[in-house]
């Protein structure tokens, strides 16, 4: 699918891609297998470590006791990449090294094999910048802790891998993959592994940009999202936007090494929506979300929903829902309000949080559509089936764009489209 795209150079930016052609919002300007990817901390109980699949019961690696897969054939599949790291996981337990740690691992072993990989036709692992130069020392201490552990972790393999590694410079290595590794996200944008995309490092990052990344099991898929002339860069965003111009372009400094300067964030768009209503106020609520998100993480959800709702409640006349802080606060009781069985609430906290992600996520974007989605649902299980109906199809609007037609979620929802009508059509 290159030939829709290539690589230039972008002025001010060094390495870049740019359409061939006109594109139209929706279309697929690439589809990439990882060079390398591991399941996250936050997957590893839930996903299948070959294709990415959520599932309640899974296969353990009988071997390691760290691997999961959906079946015997997801785990004979995903062997030859897990072969090597097998022995590492096991004289490494009881602790689990760190998602970096295994990602440059499984990068190593790939080196070692000599193996190429489709994507990497536009630009190869070893062409990865590392940007070292302009780390702060702080994040190079940290590179050099996780070497360290890559050192231990690697320790049980055999002498080909040492000899590899006493070529390889490990720091510059780890800082090429934290610069240009992706999270790799379920169809709800919910975070599952991470992996390494070649060709798809080229990408600069824009706050309002005209391509979106989606995936469909550990596959990358890149759309547009606006219309694209010949010759136009294309952008996506590296991280969520719905945080103020000086904390995205912190996060994007301390990150990736550069100074955002698109649009956005000259005019410092939605910045005063984002920080509307009373600046004690939100500052409290802001203080509460860490809490608040380490209850969610345990899965605490009736502690969760009661800090929500006292949250929610005391400032519902000094912060509107617009407020990102008193917004993440809405989120999390809907999500706490799902897991309680608590339909009601669920939906009016949901439905309280589709103005703002209109405002903040505009145009076409995957993650408005998967709230959409959610809303809906929670409408049509309550019987709102013309409110249900009704925010369906904006998701599919989105969706259709974002995700594509094929993608998995989008068929679900229209699915669940068919369904609302169908039930509509019968009261």
């Amino acid at each position: 699918m290159a030939r829709r795209l290539e690589r230039f150079c972008s002025p001010g930016k060094g390495n870049g891609l740019r359409a061939l052609q006109c594109v139209k919002p929706g279309e697929l300007l690439y589809k990439a297998e990882p060079f390398a990817y591991t399941v996250s901390k936050k997957g590893r109980r839930s996903a299948c470590e070959n294709c990415f699949s959520r599932k309640q019961s899974l296969l353990r690696c009988s071997r390691c006791k760290v691997a999961r897969y959906c079946d015997a054939r997801c785990q004979r599949q995903a062997w030859p990449e897990h072969k090597r790291e097998c022995l590492c996981l096991r004289s490494c337990q009881p602790r689990i090294p760190a998602d970096s740690v295994r990602l440059v691992g499984r990068v190593i072993f790939k080196l070692l094999n000599h193996s190429s990989c489709p994507s990497e036709e536009l630009y190869s692992v070893s062409e990865h910048e590392s940007h070292i130069k302009e780390m702060s020392e702080e994040m190079k201490e940290g590179l050099g802790h996780l070497k360290e552990m890559l050192q231990l972790y690697l320790q049980e393999e055999s002498e080909d891998v040492s000899r590899l590694m006493s070529g390889l410079d490990l720091l510059h290595l780890f800082a090429k993959v934290t610069c240009n590794c992706f999270t790799i996200s379920d169809g709800e944008m919910q975070e599952v592994g991470v992996g390494l995309y070649p060709s798809m490092s080229l990408l600069n990052h824009d706050c309002d940009p005209n391509c979106v990344i989606v995936f469909e099991g550990r596959h990358l898929l890149l759309h547009a999202v606006k219309e694209i002339q010949p010759e136009e860069e294309l952008t996506v965003s590296y991280i969520d936007v719905l945080v103020p111009t000086l904390e995205r372009q912190t996060q994007l400094k301390k990150q990736y090494c550069f100074l955002c300067e698109c649009q956005r964030c000259k005019s410092r768009d939605k910045d005063a929506d984002m920080l509307a209503g009373e600046e004690r106020a939100w500052n409290r609520v802001r203080e509460c979300i860490a809490k608040a998100e380490e209850h969610q993480s345990q899965e605490q959800w009736d502690q969760v929903l009661a800090m929500c709702q006292t949250v929610i409640d005391n400032n519902q006349d000094v912060l509107p829902d617009r407020n990102i802080y008193l917004l993440r606060m809405l989120d999390c009781a809907m999500d706490a309000c799902i897991h309680l069985s608590r339909w009601e609430e669920a939906v009016r906290y949901g439905t309280r949080t589709l103005q703002p992600y209109r405002l903040y996520y505009a145009g076409f974007h995957p993650v408005r559509a998967v709230q959409l989605m959610r809303v809906g649902k929670l409408q049509s299980h309550q019987e709102m089936l013309r409110e249900a109906l009704e925010t369906l199809k904006q998701a599919f609007e989105i969706m259709k764009v974002t995700h594509g037609g094929e993608h998995s979620l989008t068929l679900d929802l229209k699915q669940m489209l068919g369904e609302c009508q169908a039930e509509m059509n019968q009261t």
